[in-house]
This record gives C-alpha cells, structure tokens and sequence, in this order.
C-alpha cells in the first residue's frame, strides 16, 4: 500500500512540473506585459529597467525555475495589473470559485446518481425515456449558451433571480461567503446550475449504464430468487457495485467543475479566479495566468491521486492483485 501511495505520489508531482512547463512556456505567445504596463512615452532605458525588475530580461528556464522556488514557499510574485502580490488576490477571489464549484458539484453528485438510478430501474417508463431525452441538453448544449437561456428567462422574463455578481456576502473567519444572505443564495442558483448541469448529465448516463449492465448479473438473479425485496436488490447490491467506476469519474468532473468555471464565472460576471483568469489574458498578467494554471494543476492532480487511493480501498480486486503481485 505505502508504494502504491508512493509511486502516486511520484507521477503526481511529474505531471505537475510537466504542466507548469508546458503552461509557462505558452505565455510567450500571449504577448509582451511591458506593452501593457507603460504608456506611449516609454523609452528604451525604461522597457530595459522594468524589464530587469520583473525578471523578464533572464532567459526561459531560469525564470521557470524561478517561478517554481517561490510557488512552492506560496509566492507567486506581483500582480502585473494591480501592483498587488498574487497570492492575496487568489485568496480574495478563491471563496467566491469554491462556494460556486461546491454547489455545482453537490447538485451534480446528488441529482445525477438519483436520476442515474431512477431511469435505470424504470427504463421502460415514460418518465425514464423523457428524462434521458432531456439530459441531451445538458451534454449537447455549450455552458455559455445554457447560461445565456437561463438568464432570459429566469432574470429577464420572470425576473426572479440576478444575471450577474455574486450578491451581498459577510466574512466569517475571513471567508467571505454569500451562504448566509438571500442575494448570495439567490445569485448562486443560475450559475450553479449552469455549471454543474453536464457534469449532472454524464454521472446520470454513466450510472444508468453502469447500473443496467450490474442488474444483468448472476448474483443479482440469485438475490432476486433469495426472495430479495426490490429495494435491497437495488440499493444494497446493485447500486453499491455500481459506484466503484463511478467514483473515479466524478473525482475527476470536481477538477473539471473549478476548471471550467471560467466561462460560467465569465457569463455571470461571477468574481472568481476564474474571470480573474480571463482578466489576466487580456491584460497579459503573466503571474496570474500561471499561478492560476499551478492552482487548478495542483486541483486536478490531488483530487485525481486521491480517487486512486480511494479506489484501491473500495475495489477489493486492486488489493487482491496488489497482494498476489509481491
């Protein structure tokens, strides 16, 4: 066990230093933040002398280095834009993506497995058929176009809910949350379901599929014959089964949840890193556009390593090969 977590381990922090290279390199490409950073009468001794401040005028590698030594001490220098070090204006920006991923992915989680379920033990009925029928909105449609729908109709023609913002928030222990106003409940529900509603859609097929193929097996017809009640073959056998392949995938649509928010927070105009990311694009802020990328590496490397390590404990087969192999 102890070098199973370590070789996880290991290949973690390759993909992480692979990313970090890959992602630093591309910065190259988005433009010159000098250009961004001094006005029309900057001359060649000032380009030269900010150049030299923010490290720029050293070659590629050591700047990456560079970057890697601080990252790990939690610095990730200074803000281009705003002056102002990059780990404070993660952590201002940080509740705002966390509250609005942790929504998305509870109702995708919950409402995904129960439908997932529901549409597998009722899969001749017409409520089974009109909601996989409908869950082709959530896997066809673009997230920005489901937002788009969304806003007209529950901002703009009913009116009942906010288009953007995140609503009024308090701090609580310096966490600013909006879990405790009606305005920041509220702004959460459109961009929560925007977000959340592809990843609902692919865990309720997935756990459709999965259930239907783990109904069809011997032991399910024995505990049936056993005189079984529906309910504990369903629940107790059926879906306890189901859930091992289940697992592996919903880790990863949590990574991609904060991932993605970037178009969700874009069309709400949601105050997350993820329209700071945006922000950081246009304006060529370089050590926002890699502490971000390091950020949701780091994410989808943990949660990932710690799907392994649950699937191991979960999936008796990986012990018993694990076993026989030493």
């Amino acid at each position: 066990m102890l070098a199973f977590i370590i070789r996880r381990v290991g290949q973690s922090l390759l993909v992480l230093l692979i990313v970090g290279l890959v992602a630093f390199s591309m910065f190259n490409f988005v433009g010159d933040p000098i250009d961004n950073m001094l006005g029309q009468e900057r001359t060649a001794e000032d380009i030269a002398r900010l150049r030299e401040q923010l490290g720029l005028d050293r070659s590629f590698f050591v700047q990456y280095f560079r970057f890697l030594q601080e990252a790990l001490q939690g610095n990730f220098g200074v803000s281009y834009r705003q002056g102002r070090p990059v780990t404070d204006i993660l952590l201002e920006r940080a509740p705002a993506t966390l509250e609005l991923a942790a929504v998305s992915g509870v109702l995708a989680i919950l409402f995904g497995i129960a439908l997932g379920v529901f549409t597998a033990i009722r899969r001749d009925g017409i409520w089974a058929h009109a909601i996989m029928s409908a869950s082709l909105i959530g896997v066809s449609l673009p997230t920005f176009l489901i937002g788009i729908l969304l806003i007209y109709v529950f901002s703009v023609e009913l009116g009942w809910l906010p288009s953007f913002g995140r609503g009024d928030v308090v701090t609580v222990g310096g966490w600013k949350t909006g879990f405790l106003t009606e305005s920041g409940l509220k702004a959460l529900i459109l961009p929560s379901i925007t977000l959340g509603l592809y990843q609902m859609t692919l865990i309720m097929r997935l756990v459709r599929s999965e259930m239907l193929e783990v109904l069809r097996q011997d032991y399910i017809r024995f505990a049936r014959a056993r005189g079984l009640r529906d309910r504990a073959v369903n629940f107790r056998h059926a879906l306890k089964n189901t859930m091992v392949p289940v697992i592996t995938v919903i880790g990863l649509q949590l990574g991609a949840i904060i991932a993605f928010a970037i178009i969700t927070e874009t069309v709400f105009q949601w105050p997350g890193v993820g329209l700071l990311f945006i922000n950081a694009i246009q304006f060529v802020d370089i050590p926002v556009m890699a502490a971000y990328l390091m950020l949701i590496s780091v994410m989808f490397v943990g949660i990932n390593l710690a799907v392994d390590i649950l699937y191991f404990f979960i999936d008796p087969r990986l012990r018993a090969d694990r076993t026989g192999g030493h």
